[in-house]
């Protein structure tokens, strides 16, 4: 009766695919691939649990031509039980060239945020209680990365909120709270034949009061158009993952989740699917497309 208990659990939208969506979690990342790039996604997280987490996002990054900048915009939809949040994000990133290879970018994020509470939802106690109720707070946010890369490596250090806000107060406690993500992110390309290519990468997020969260993968790719691949969530998940690159510019990819702790029981695994569309010009024109 004495005793307090205090937990953390999954706060910032989760993606398996994450290797393809890294202009969510690093600013730095945005106009590296060298042209306009228009990525969307879906996730259905934990199929059959009542209240589980559903993912939309949608982002657009590009280089600006004859400048070392890039810009992007991105929008996350997370819903959770009661809970809605919606972020948009802008991007800024600058770009220096190391090596012949190699380009250090430095990237800042400015984030808007919108969260909601429909307490209809909800399965109260006394339905009479006039605490619950619908409940909605704008929070801003800025947050920065950095990120060093070539043709065939990459490596990204980044906080992508600075600020910590109270989402929801309870008589001026906080009950839910966004703390700080530090993410470090790292894949490399092998070319094991003239055909086939293969990129391990991984994900690395670090958040006070919660476990260190550790997402590794390795990806083949065939043709430079087909791509197979399996990630694991250390202590969470292992997944599987598809991809087709249908014409030079368009994508898309498919990637299934199990959970490996005792979540399992009561859900049927999270499914996730994308689409990414890619414009070029004559300038950054690319005769393969790029595996990140």
């Amino acid at each position: 009766m004495f005793t307090g208990v205090l937990t953390y659990a999954q706060q910032d939208a989760q993606f398996t695919q994450y290797m393809y969506n890294t202009i969510n979690v690093n600013p730095a990342y945005a106009g590296s691939r060298g042209a306009l790039s228009m990525f969307a996604l879906h996730r259905t997280q934990w199929v059959g649990l009542d209240g589980a987490p559903v993912t939309n996002t949608v982002s657009i990054n590009t280089p600006l031509n004859l400048s070392n900048l890039g810009l992007g915009v991105s929008l996350i939809n997370d819903k959770i039980g009661p809970t809605t949040e919606n972020a948009i994000s802008a991007d800024l990133s600058y770009t220096i060239q190391t090596s012949e290879t190699w380009k250090l970018s430095f990237g800042m994020k400015a984030t808007a945020n919108l969260f909601d509470l429909d307490a209809s939802k909800l399965n109260p106690v006394d339905a009479t209680d006039p605490s619950l109720q619908n409940y909605s707070k704008f929070s801003p946010n800025i947050g920065a990365g950095v990120y060093w890369h070539s043709d065939k490596a990459y490596v990204g250090l980044s906080v992508p909120n600075f600020i910590q806000t109270n989402r929801y107060d309870d008589n001026e406690v906080a009950i839910f709270k966004e703390r700080i993500s530090y993410y470090l992110i790292a894949g490399y390309v092998f070319d094991l034949a003239n055909t086939v290519k293969f990129k391990p990468a991984m994900l690395t997020k670090m958040v006070e009061g919660a476990p260190l969260q550790v997402d590794v993968s390795g990806n083949f790719l065939f043709n430079d158009k087909f791509m197979v691949g399996v990630a694991y969530r250390w202590s969470a998940s292992l997944s599987a993952m598809v991809g087709f690159q249908i014409t030079d510019g368009l994508y898309i990819g498919y990637g299934y989740d199990r959970e490996t702790t005792n979540l399992n029981n009561y859900n049927s695994g999270s499914h996730e699917i994308f689409l990414r569309y890619e414009l070029f010009n004559n300038i950054n024109k690319i005769t393969t497309p790029r595996f990140f």
